[in-house]
């Protein structure tokens, strides 16, 4: 049997040698009777991780991208090797900048361009499209019937004959508007990507890929040519790019959390104590990741910045804890234990609350956000150690300053004066909110904002709410290049994809043509819809052409033989090598939620209504199909996710506080949050997509922290038998004022993102910040107003 009440709870014992060490939990003194094997632990654990960390790589993975067990992505992946060049796709445009690209000299430039491009590692190269590549065609009708060639034929020798030969074939070819621009002053280079690079088997290097096609634009660019490029390698590229810059953000960051810690504790070795803990977690995850076989990508980046404030944020807890005692005349180690006791269990629950914040989000489908999820999970058990074992160790060793911690039992004896004015100005403001008139208005005040935030956030989009590229800046390199294709093709980059499932040899049948014509006028009426292309589209031209032009045979023509004559001559990627699958392109003016959800219901009503056991319309391939899908998936993981968060947080709240009224207390001020973030997110244009999913989770999971921290210490001193406002302002003095410190400081630190040359980064940066100070305020204000209509002393007194 211990010997814990030896002494009363948290008595002054300022010579360690009265303090009885077999007190405490089994825990405690497993851990406080062998600090020194601990310390030598963890240090020998930070060097072999730190070492594991050189490791660690930056990558993303098209598929890890997507929701891969979607029906749509199941239709498109099924199909995938019969739609080469439809999924991840580059899209490179020369630009004459003088004249047209009938010019020997920019002719010369696409094709040392496209032979470059053709030898980079991971290019699907039979598929590949430029005017030099054999693939590009034109069909024509002369007097001995239909003829045809490649576009630049194989006697080009660039004479002015020549040239007028290609402008003929450009013409006759069909891709004026795909890969040749209407105005002639630009043509494309269509490059489709492997999955893997064929020659090693390895994933594509994005990042390295990115840096060739930038040497490659650096080489051939001039005030003569001009050269854009589009597609979801570059997107990638890009970001990995930008992303190299999160360092000094972080580096900013460290700097704004030790410099507000160190102005309120004015103790230089237990600051730099609380961010070398912050730190060794950093690390440790750092060097979890590669060796447990996971990489950083685009999105899971800001996870070791997320480890590092929370561990900021609980450690400055502890060190506010331990200090106090010092202060007071107790022996650092014993401090270090008092402070144990009081909050591990508050600290655990709050920890697992992030870690449940973050471990929802495996419920979403997209592989891409479930390794955040892992990543985080990681970094949040890492912390239960570092924080909650290491940093208390350690300060028992070191202790705080005398200075520090006399100041901090001035400002305690003064603070906690009851008589007369003597409370803290700020303390006393945030007690009224213990009384029934400031209670009523912070509750009213709440349900208003509540139900107008409610409203506002019905106007929420699922997925992207501007052209281009939303995860960068719409001035980026990228953006402009995306605003050239879309100004100049009216085959645009956003590209949607239909296939349609025959018999085999039934793709080019009469009734298999008519119902996919059919469908294509279906969709050329859509507002988002700029063009389409198909089988059926191209029987009209080439049986039209059959007959002298004359636009009376504009039809799909019934005579099987004409439309096998057809199909002999039609690109590849309208059909396979069975003719059981053939598709219809349709090109988009952007990929904006509402363009991709007019779409989606319009082929699914079409499929529905004309679909049959012969001919079947599937969703969807292409980088606007894809996307597509992804809305979908965000969107029910959007509804998913928030009930299991909330549901988990209230089950560890219960568990913690042993008292519904305690969870309502809790939990209301963070729906309120929520809500509001939502609202926020309408209000600055931004979607629900895979970027900004996780944010509303992270924010509730780590908001929880404040709530929990502040209402321990609330109902254990209620349980005492003291008043509301005692109970709330001894917990205001004990853990308020570090719910503060934390708030403000974790709210400016990630909200220096938003100057972040990543769009999504900043939008993190702007939400997380918004819930991080919402958050503490809502703890603060709102928990002790709710406290006032829930938390009777009589009734949480200790039998």
């Amino acid at each position: 049997m211990s010997h814990a009440h030896a002494l009363p709870a948290g008595a002054v014992v300022a010579d360690v040698a009265a303090f009885d060490s077999r007190s405490g939990s089994l825990g405690e003194r497993l851990l406080f009777n062998n600090r020194l094997v601990i310390v030598l632990l963890c240090l020998a654990a930070t060097l072999v991780l730190g070492f594991q960390a050189r490791g660690l790589s930056l990558n993303a993975a098209f598929e890890k991208m997507i929701p891969t067990g979607h029906p749509y992505i199941a239709n498109f992946l099924e199909n995938r090797k019969q739609l080469a060049g439809m999924g991840n796709t580059l899209r490179i445009a020369v630009e004459a900048k003088d004249g047209t690209i009938f010019d020997p000299d920019y002719l010369d430039a696409v094709r040392k361009i496209n032979d470059e491009l053709f030898l980079l590692p991971g290019v699907d190269r039979p598929y590949m499209k430029s005017l030099w590549t054999p693939a590009v065609r034109w069909t024509g009708v002369t007097e001995e019937g239909l003829d045809g060639g490649p576009v630049i034929p194989d006697d080009y020798d660039a004479s002015p004959d020549s040239l007028e030969q290609v402008r003929l074939n450009v013409e006759r070819s069909g891709e004026i508007g795909q890969l040749v621009a209407a105005n002639y002053k630009s043509s494309i280079v269509l490059v489709p990507l492997q999955d893997k690079v064929a020659e090693t088997g390895e994933r594509i290097d994005y990042a390295k890929l990115s840096a060739r096609i930038e040497e490659l634009r650096a080489k051939y660019e001039s005030d003569r040519v001009g050269i854009h490029v589009t597609g979801f390698a570059k997107v990638v590229g890009d970001l990995i790019a930008g992303l190299q810059q999160v360092i000094i953000f972080f580096a900013i960051a460290i700097g704004i959390c030790t410099a507000v810690l160190y102005w309120y504790t004015r103790c230089l070795r237990s600051t730099l104590l609380v961010v070398l803990c912050s730190m060794v977690a950093v690390v440790w995850l750092l060097g979890l990741l590669p060796t447990l076989g996971y990489e950083l990508d685009p999105y899971s980046v800001l996870v070791p910045f997320l480890v590092f404030a929370i561990s900021m944020s609980h450690g400055a807890q502890k060190m506010n804890g331990i200090m106090q005692d010092i202060g007071r005349g107790t022996h650092k180690l014993v401090a270090a234990r008092y402070t144990f006791r009081r909050l591990f269990l508050a600290g655990v629950t709050a920890l697992l609350a992030d870690a449940v914040g973050f471990a929802v989000l495996m419920v979403i489908d997209i592989q891409v956000i479930q390794d955040l999820a892992v990543t985080a999970s990681i970094g949040v058990a890492v912390l239960i150690f570092t924080n909650l074992v290491l940093l208390p160790i350690l300060l028992s060793y070191t202790g705080v300053s005398p200075v520090a911690a006399e100041r901090s039992l001035r400002a305690e004896t003064m603070e906690a004066n009851d008589a007369g004015h003597g409370k803290h100005p700020f303390w006393a403001f945030l007690d009224l909110f213990t009384q029934r008139k400031w209670a009523s208005i912070a509750v009213a005040a709440g349900v208003v904002m509540g139900l107008a935030g409610l409203a506002i956030s019905f106007q929420l989009k699922i997925g992207d709410t501007a052209p281009g590229a939303p995860e960068l800046r719409a001035d980026s390199r990228y953006n402009r290049d995306n605003a050239f294709m879309v100004a100049n093709y009216a085959a645009s980059s956003d590209v949607y994809i239909v296939m349609v499932k025959t018999p085999q040899y039934a793709c080019a049948h009469y009734d298999t043509l008519m119902s996919v014509d059919a469908l294509e006028r279906e969709l050329q009426q859509l507002p988002g819809v700029e063009a389409t292309s198909s089988l059926a589209g191209l029987a009209k031209v080439s049986h039209a052409g059959m007959n002298e032009g004359s636009l009376k045979w504009f039809e799909v023509p019934r005579s099987q033989d004409m439309l096998n004559a057809i199909i002999t001559r039609a690109p590849r990627e309208l059909f396979n090598q069975n003719c059981d699958l053939t598709t219809v392109y349709v090109y988009l003016k952007d990929h904006k939620a509402d363009t991709l959800t007019s779409v989606v219901q319009a082929v699914e009503a079409f499929a529905a209504n004309h679909g049959s056991e012969e001919i079947r319309f599937l969703n969807a391939a292409g980088n606007a199909g894809i996307e597509a899908a992804t809305n979908i998936v965000v969107k029910k993981a959007n509804v998913e996710m928030l009930f299991l968060v909330y549901g988990a947080v209230i089950i560890l709240a219960f568990v913690t506080f042993r008292s519904w009224r305690a969870v309502i207390c809790a939990v209301l001020p963070l729906m309120l949050t929520s809500v509001l973030c939502e609202a926020l997110m309408v209000g600055l244009n931004i979607g629900v997509k895979v970027a900004t999913l996780p944010v509303i989770a992270l924010g509730v999971g780590i908001g929880v922290d404040y709530a929990l921290y502040v209402m321990t210490v609330t109902l254990a001193q209620l349980k005492n038998g003291m008043s509301l406002s005692e109970a709330y302002y001894k917990a205001l003095l004990f853990t308020g004022k570090v719910v503060v410190l934390t708030g403000i400081t974790l709210g400016i630190a990630v909200a220096i993102w938003a100057f972040s040359p990543i769009k999504f980064q900043a939008d993190m940066g702007i939400l997380l910040a918004f819930m991080f100070v919402w958050n503490m305020l809502g703890a603060l204000i709102l928990l002790p107003a709710l406290g006032h209509f829930l938390l009777r002393p009589k009734k949480t007194v200790a039998v």
